[in-house]
């Protein structure tokens, strides 16, 4: 038997819940195969079984919230008769009188009914590009219903398409199909909205976590957070010069976030302290520059870590950014690749903001938070005016740790790193 356990997602992670098992026991899994989804403050996300085999138990029902290392369920990896064997067996109609060929003890091409259809190509897969990333839990409720999702208008960041987007369109396809007699009984005649009526419904289980770390960060760090222009032109002008090739030869877009990535990353080198935590009363150094990209999921966010991103270059960086950020949604990120994080950047400039004041992760001492880049009239150095591509890049940071003057300090040499950008230097 093989232990199937709660995973910890996130070294400030002591516990997750268990929101959906995706196989019952009997049934049969393969190594990797989605088995159960999981809700931490941090993920939101499919755990796949470390096995292949037969889910010979359940030992945590849905909805339940344990301690991570918890064993949740047991796969049996033996190949013998096995709840699975007999359940296949049951599904096989039985054989005629004629003699079978010895192919028919092996597996049948039609999988058992208790186990979905290896997934073809669909006709809905044409149009992913346009709607954008779609999760295996959206894609597989319209597999199961049988429903293009291109139907579907996406609520979520960006347009995506949510579940709570496919709840909406099923039960508007139900409501449909109903009888005009039965649309008209339930309508009642010119209704208007009555005053002082509420929605009021449950937070998920991320959702509640994320609030409760944001309180512990809040309670346990002092947030203090310093703001710096800077002048994002030259990084401007080589990322125009190089994005349309780095399209056409990676096929991701080249944003300013590895830009300013690297950048901090230098500037952590200079200034560990920021690249610290705090242990009681002991500061830590960490050795590695781990940083953390802050990535909007419906309903919550999750900081994917990028490690020793202080020896990586432009290119490395946007296609760590990419594929963490596209597994993010996805639901496909591995435990360890949310832990180990030393510094966080949040780029809510994304999003069209100048700038914010974000919160610290746990256990980490500081965040950097990216406003978006706009061109402005700015007055040079012999009193011209001259339009340069502008950014307001802050630091929130610990102040049991850090000081102002040592958090400007690191922002000056972040500026001046990107503000002094080599040409053509990717």
């Amino acid at each position: 038997m093989i232990d199937v356990v709660m995973p910890q997602m996130g070294e400030s992670i002591v516990e997750g819940t268990l929101t959906k098992w995706l196989k019952k026991p009997g049934d049969r899994v393969e190594r990797d195969e989605p088995l159960f989804e999981i809700s931490t403050d941090k993920v939101d996300t499919e755990i796949p079984s470390p096995a292949a085999g037969t889910l010979a138990s359940k030992l945590v029902e849905e909805g339940q919230t344990v301690a991570i290392h918890t064993v949740v369920a047991r796969i049996d990896e033996s190949s013998g008769v096995t709840a699975s064997g007999a359940l296949q067996a049951a599904a096989v109609p039985e054989p005629a009188p004629a003699p079978q060929s010895p192919q028919v003890a092996a597996p049948s091409p039609a999988p058992p009914q208790s186990q979905a259809p290896p997934v073809a190509p669909e006709p809905m897969e044409a149009g992913d590009e346009a709607l954008g990333p779609i999760s295996p839990l959206v894609r597989r409720m319209a597999r199961e219903n049988n429903f293009d999702l291109r139907r579907v208008t996406g609520t979520g960041a960006g347009g995506r398409i949510t579940k709570q987007d496919v709840e909406a369109y099923l039960a508007g396809q139900t409501a449909a199909a109903s009888s005009p007699a039965q649309v008209a009984a339930q309508t009642p005649p010119a209704a208007k909205p009555e005053p002082g009526k509420v929605r009021i419904e449950p937070m998920s289980a991320m959702r509640s976590k994320i609030a409760e770390h944001m309180v512990l960060s809040k309670r346990v760090s002092p947030h203090v957070t310093t703001v710096h222009k800077v002048d994002m032109t030259r990084v401007a002008k080589i990322r125009a010069r190089n994005k349309d090739e780095v399209k056409a030869r990676f096929g991701y877009s080249l944003t300013y976030l590895p830009f300013v990535t690297q950048a901090a990353a230098e500037a952590l080198r200079a200034f560990p302290l920021v690249n610290a935590s705090i242990d009681g009363n002991n500061i830590v150094y960490h050795d590695q520059i781990n940083i953390g990209i802050a990535v909007a999921l419906e309903g919550g966010l999750i900081v994917p870590v990028i490690r020793n991103a202080g020896e990586m270059n432009v290119l490395g960086l946007q296609r760590a950014i990419v594929d963490l950020a596209a597994r993010a949604r996805a639901r496909q990120l591995k435990p360890e690749e949310v832990q180990g994080g030393t510094f966080s950047i949040t780029n809510f400039g994304s999003f069209g903001s100048l700038f914010g004041t974000p919160v610290i992760n746990q256990p980490q001492v500081a965040i950097l938070g990216v406003g978006t880049v706009e061109k402005m009239p700015v007055v040079t150095g012999d009193d011209a005016i001259a339009i340069r591509s502008i950014s307001l890049i802050g630091l929130t940071f610990d102040h049991r740790l850090i000081d102002g003057a040592y958090a400007d300090q690191f922002l000056g040499k972040l500026k001046a790193v990107l503000q002094n950008w080599p040409d053509e230097a990717l």
